[in-house]
Formats: C-alpha cells, sequence, structure tokens
C-alpha cells in the first residue's frame, strides 16, 4: 500500500506518494526501466484514489498535471491532485494552484447578468440595443466573396438571451481584438461588435461567441452603473468566497499558476507554452482589461463554490446569490431544436447535467440527478494520442464509483 495523507474531507497530495515521484522522474531528464514504471504505476492505480486514476497518464507524458474536486451541493467531498504544475521546476500540482480558466468564466458571467434579472433591471428578451444604442444600426451579412459584402437589416435585433446563449449571430470576434483578446477596455471591444455585421439572422443558428458574452458583460456595466470587474466582485465572487478568482492574478497568485503544456513535435513529450489569447505580465492592470467571456483566473475549490451555489439552486452557505428560477434559465436548454447545440444562458447544458470547459482544458460539471460536482483543472493545448479524451472521463468515473452510492 501506498503512503498517503488525507485531510478530514478526504483530500489527498498525490505527489506525496511512490507513484508521483515516479511520475516525477519519468517527466524529468531521467529514464527508469520499463519494467518497473509500469509495475510502479500499476500500484499507484492499485490505490482506491481520484489522482490514482490520472497517474498512469503523467507517467505516460500525456498529462503534466491536475487538480481534482468533488462535490455536492454542501460542500466538498475530495480535493486531490495529481502531477506538476511546472515540469521542469519538478513543482507538484497542489490544491491551491491557480489555473487560467477561459471560457469557465463564460457561466460566471451569464450568472452575474442573472442577478440583475432577479432584480428586475434587465430582461433576458430585451434587445441588446436596449441597454447598448450603439447595436441599433447593426447589420446582417448575407452574402460575402473576395470583391464584396452584401449587407442586410437583421429579422430582430439579438436579444440579452440570444447573446447569452450564442444564438445572437454574433462573431466569436471583433478585428480589433488583435493580437489578445484583452488589449481593448469592455466599452470599446463592444462597439467594435456593433459595427461588425452578424453572420446570421439572430435564433436560428449557434456560433459559439465571445462577443455575445462580453456584450451581456458590458450590459451589467449601463444597467449598474459600476465597471463589470467591480459588479462580478462585490455582487458574485466575494459573497461566494471566491478568493483566488480575478482577471489580474496577484504576484502570489502568478507564482501558484500552473504551466500550460501540449505535445513536443516528436509527440513523445510535454513541452510549456504561454496564454497566446491574453497579455503578459498578467498581473498587470495597464492595459490588460477584463474579458467576461474568457479572462478569469482561479483555483478548483473556487470552482467547486461557484457550482455548489448553481447546485443549490442560487444559495451558498446560506446565502441567496439567485433565485431557483435564475437558475433554471441559466441551466436550461435555450438553443432552438434546430441546432445540435445544447446550450443554456452561459453553461453546456443536456438537462439533467450543466457546465462549462475552458481553453486549456478545465472543466467544470453538475450532475443534478447525481448531486454531484466534478471539477477538473489542468493547463493542456492539446494531447499526443487519444488518451486524451480518456483522462477526465477516467476522473469521473473514479469520482462517481467513490461518491455516487454514497448520496
Amino acid at each position: 500500500m501506498l503512503g498517503v495523507s488525507r485531510s478530514p474531507i478526504r483530500s489527498l497530495h498525490w505527489l506525496s506518494s511512490r507513484a508521483a515521484l515516479v511520475a516525477a522522474l519519468s517527466l524529468s531528464s531521467l529514464a527508469l526501466p520499463s519494467t518497473g514504471s509500469r509495475l510502479l504505476a500499476q500500484e499507484a492505480a492499485n490505490e482506491k484514489t481520484l489522482a490514482a486514476a490520472l497517474a498512469p497518464f503523467v507517467e505516460k507524458h500525456t498529462l503534466a498535471g491536475a487538480v481534482l474536486v468533488v462535490s455536492d451541493k454542501n460542500k466538498t467531498l475530495a480535493t486531490e491532485s495529481v502531477g506538476f504544475a511546472d515540469i521542469e521546476r519538478q513543482k507538484p500540482m497542489a490544491p491551491e494552484t491557480v489555473f487560467w480558466i477561459a471560457s469557465m468564466s463564460k457561466p460566471i458571467t451569464a450568472a452575474a447578468v442573472m442577478i440583475l434579472v432577479d432584480e428586475g433591471k434587465v430582461k433576458l428578451d430585451d434587445p441588446v440595443e436596449k441597454y447598448l444604442p450603439e447595436f441599433k444600426t447593426l447589420w446582417m451579412e448575407v452574402e460575402k466573396d473576395g470583391s464584396h459584402v452584401l449587407l442586410k437589416k437583421p429579422s430582430h435585433p439579438p436579444t440579452v438571451r440570444e447573446a447569452l446563449s450564442h444564438t445572437s449571430g454574433m462573431p466569436f470576434k471583433s478585428e480589433l481584438e488583435t493580437p489578445t483578446l484583452d488589449g481593448l477596455p469592455l466599452k470599446d471591444a463592444v462597439r467594435s461588435y456593433a459595427i461588425t455585421p452578424l453572420i446570421y439572422d439572430p435564433g436560428t443558428k449557434y456560433q459559439y461567441s465571445n462577443a455575445g458574452i462580453n456584450s451581456a458583460g458590458r450590459i451589467i456595466e449601463v444597467v449598474s452603473g459600476m465597471p463589470y470587474e467591480q459588479f462580478l466582485e462585490e455582487r458574485l465572487l466575494r459573497p461566494l468566497g471566491m478568493k483566488d478568482t480575478s482577471f489580474w492574478p496577484t504576484e502570489e497568485q502568478v507564482a501558484r499558476l500552473a504551466k500550460s503544456y501540449r505535445p513536443d513535435k516528436a509527440k513523445t513529450n510535454l513541452e510549456a507554452f504561454p496564454i497566446s489569447q491574453l497579455q503578459y505580465p498578467l498581473q498587470k492592470h495597464e492595459g490588460r482589461y477584463p474579458m467576461p467571456g474568457g479572462g478569469l483566473f482561479g483555483t478548483a475549490e473556487d470552482m467547486a463554490r461557484f457550482c455548489r451555489m448553481i447546485l443549490n439552486d442560487g444559495t451558498v452557505d446560506g446565502k441567496q446569490i439567485l433565485s431557483p428560477e435564475a437558475v433554471h434559465e441559466l441551466t436550461k436548454r435555450q438553443t432552438p431544436q434546430s441546432v445540435k447545440e445544447s446550450y443554456g444562458l452561459g453553461f453546456s447544458t443536456d438537462g439533467n447535467s450543466f457546465g462549462h470547459g475552458g481553453a486549456h482544458a478545465t472543466n467544470m460539471t453538475i450532475d443534478k440527478k447525481a448531486g454531484l460536482i466534478f471539477v477538473y483543472m489542468v493547463q493542456h493545448g492539446g494531447y499526443a494520442n487519444d488518451d486524451g479524451g480518456k483522462i477526465q472521463p477516467a476522473f469521473q468515473k473514479a469520482a462517481r464509483e467513490r461518491f455516487a452510492t454514497a448520496k
């Protein structure tokens, strides 16, 4: 039996085990005899922990590392970590590791909008132009090639509901959002969407759109009279106790930030790469602006706290953040049946489970039927082989086997 440490909430730091030492050596310049590696990996897999399910992927250089959280609507049931936040420095993943959560920001922004819906200050079926007048001159693209563009008015102006469900007709971003997505003040970014033609009639198709979510974030500013990031902090993040969630990680949080990894050219090992969508240094405020559709950083526990609020119909630790009706709107299907994508307001959904992923493979899933939350925090830009698609399912399988019957 491997030596592990367990807290009262069953947390485990996998790097304290012998299997993690094997993984550490295999990811460094040292090579272990293949037979010994296999035997120790099998020994690791025999441990009935969440991290043990992922240890073989670390040992095979498929996964750098992960922080895993399982929660119900009241509390965290398990927090475990495996592998490395920084392979080169042999820095292990830990529960307090910070991640760029990217598009996991979308449901957080949508929840903030629903605070204003609960207060009667925003209506989901109002046109976006009611709150952002610059959208009154919006056009829709009908034809386009290398020599001409034909425009016409859309059948109806995009609504707040459509902006939050990727059915507004807005593209992913505007041409002005280069070379990074965080280089424009939110007000200016949204103005650039208003002068960019829609790419289809609102409500008829699904097109993943940062522009739509960012526009919803701007509505928060206009209606509340305070900067979007201030509203988010005061009305959502602070009440939820999400102390490590921010668009601008501090120096101390940057020191806890996991590096992002992808396969090297030979597809036999992992190499670090930067977050190309954002400017560095990440902690600077000047010239870096909040991006409601994908700019947040946070920890696994922060994400679990947000998910607990959703699973508990808008309440966490006795605090009512959202109404049950608002949570229902966030998590039910909002996309028309004519499209294959099932999306709510800021959430992907299939009715019984809902959640969201991020560009560097982070994910949060809320299984309403099982009453469980699964937070999977990694920083990966792709995998060398099909094993990459097996990692998160392996975590959820282990978590369900361990906790579903205990519900």
